[in-house]
């Protein structure tokens, strides 16, 4: 058993190797204008650019989780970091739009090497008493790192040039290697059964189907050629996956019987919606603080910090918690404070109230996500054996990426729905062509209002406060799920049980409530 340094350099380790992922995934968002001029690409292109990393990071988290558990947790690390790090410099450096695609899948192909590993080692080496809180310190990595890497990433592009963005991944990689090398143990699981390949093939197949329709649908539109056909391949393989898992029971990739216990599915459920709500948010907020209120890309990406940084010190408070009330009750206290805080940025926001009405929302988000995602985390980790434990943080990652689409897709959707349908009526007296651009989206509206003269600010206000109400909207529909899945969780969530502690003081403190 490591010494309690060696564990905390090996949390370090795959922390900073996690946070390299995690800020890889939104870090090229604030570079889109840059990259369409320097490589005279299209949108769809650039856009391709950034999802196709996150499309091979899910759909191959699965099989590289069972194969790192089979191969060795730390070579498969290094392994990781290696074509990550290499794929990195490489799109630093790309001359053109297909070489950097090519470096991009490269980049999520070493991620899925990487991030099932970090919380793999983590459940195999921390001792029971200590685990809760590194996975504590996991999640609030994996849930505040995409903010702090977009915010690094706006800093960068602001002060030096976009291709900087890549040399902060490649630095924490090299950070995490280092460490690794030095200090993570190579833990690995024997197994009586051979790899199952045909269900790796399936669940490859189904995660890239459906994370492709979440991605695509609304940019090609949901009645497009290759959204349904996506759909279609997506739910087939989807049906084969679970069809042949049943097949190999003890055997399986993963022994979808499991799904029947309370921990690895209520705390699947609850990481689909929690980081769905957080990456509809984030489609929202932007919006909201560069068009309605003005702000530049590093401004706005700086404002979702106090909820980055409310949710990494709840993730760490979690555990204790837990620890007091039980999994259970930590989940509910942390979906219903989520809950409340939609509820606050749909009561209060407005045009006028600016940053300050939608604050107090931003910083329960934060608070509610703490408390949900670690326990989460935890009944996914538990509920699966010791050699399995590369899939289930694969599981568990892949529920992450799942509902992060599912929320940009829905909130999304709501949003701009919401903003058509009450525009139009605020558009009067607007010449014809402007109010018809508008109408595309507030973005739209901001650019068209320079050239219709005295009508400027009646165009801008119009468009700021129907974007407001199609927020309102949308927010309230997060309500609703939240409810939902607080219900769901009160009900069929994991058994609130105390973990048993040594001391005998506390022990008669603790008391298990099922």
């Amino acid at each position: 058993m490591p010494d309690a340094r060696q564990l905390r350099t090996i949390l370090i380790a795959v922390s900073v190797a996690l946070m390299a992922v995690i800020a890889s995934v939104s870090g090229l968002n604030v570079a889109q204008t840059h990259m369409a001029v320097e490589f005279g690409a299209s949108q769809s292109t650039i856009l391709w650019i950034i999802n196709i990393y996150t499309l091979a990071l899910a759909a191959l988290l699965l099989p590289l989780g069972a194969i790192g558990d089979r191969l060795g947790r730390k070579s498969m690390l290094i392994a990781g970091l290696g074509v990550f790090g290499a794929a990195h410099v490489v799109a630093g450096l790309a001359p053109t739009t297909e070489v950097m695609l090519a470096a991009r899948v490269a980049s999520g192909i070493g991620a899925a090497m990487i991030m099932p590993i970090t919380l793999a080692v983590i459940t195999s080496t921390f001792p029971e008493d200590q685990r809760g809180k590194a996975i504590g310190v996991w999640t609030g990595v994996a849930g505040g790192g995409g903010i702090l890497g977009m915010f690094l990433s706006a800093l960068l592009v602001d002060v030096a040039d976009w291709r900087w963005l890549f040399a902060l991944p490649v630095a924490l990689v090299l950070v995490a290697l280092v460490m690794t090398l030095k200090s993570v143990p190579n833990s690995r699981e024997k197994s009586a059964h051979r790899f199952d390949t045909v269900g790796a093939l399936f669940s490859t197949v189904a995660v890239a189907g459906l994370i492709f329709v979440l991605q695509e649908g609304p940019d090609r539109g949901w009645t497009a050629p290759a959204t349904p056909t996506s759909l279609a391949v997506g739910l087939i393989a989807t049906v084969g996956f679970v069809a042949w898992e049943l097949r190999r029971r003890d055997a399986s990739l993963l022994d979808v019987r499991l799904f029947r216990e309370r921990g690895l599915a209520g705390g699947s459920v609850t990481l689909l919606v929690v980081f769905g709500v957080q990456a509809g948010i984030g489609v929202v907020l932007f919006p909201f603080f560069q068009a309605v209120l003005g702000w530049s890309g590093l401004l706005s990406t700086a404002a979702l910090m106090p909820m980055a940084v409310m949710m990494m010190i709840a993730s760490g408070l979690a555990p204790r918690l837990t620890a007091r009330i039980g999994a259970r009750s930590t989940m509910a206290t942390g979906i219903a404070l989520a809950g409340v805080a939609l509820a606050l940025m749909a009561l209060f926001v407005s045009v006028d109230g600016g940053y300050l009405s939608i604050l107090p929302g931003l910083l329960a988000m934060g608070l509610g996500m703490g408390l949900s995602m670690t326990p989460s985390t935890e009944a996914i980790t538990g509920s699966l054996s010791r050699e399995k434990q590369g899939v289930a943080s694969a599981l568990n990652d892949v529920t992450r990426e799942f509902g992060t689409a599912l929320g940009v897709a829905l909130l999304g959707a709501l949003v701009s729905a919401g903003y058509r349908s009450t525009i139009d009526d605020r558009l009067h007296g607007i010449p014809q062509g402007a109010a018809d651009t508008a109408r595309e989206g507030i973005a739209n509206a901001v650019a068209a209002a320079g050239g219709t003269g005295t009508h400027a600010q009646d165009l801008l206000h119009a468009a700021q406060q129907s974007f407001v109400d199609g927020w309102q909207q949308a927010m309230w529909a997060g309500v609703a799920v939240m409810g939902a899945l607080f219900l769901y969780i009160v009900l069929r969530g994991p058994k609130n049980t105390v973990p048993v502690v040594r001391d005998e003081a506390a022990a008669t403190e603790a008391v298990a409530v099922l």
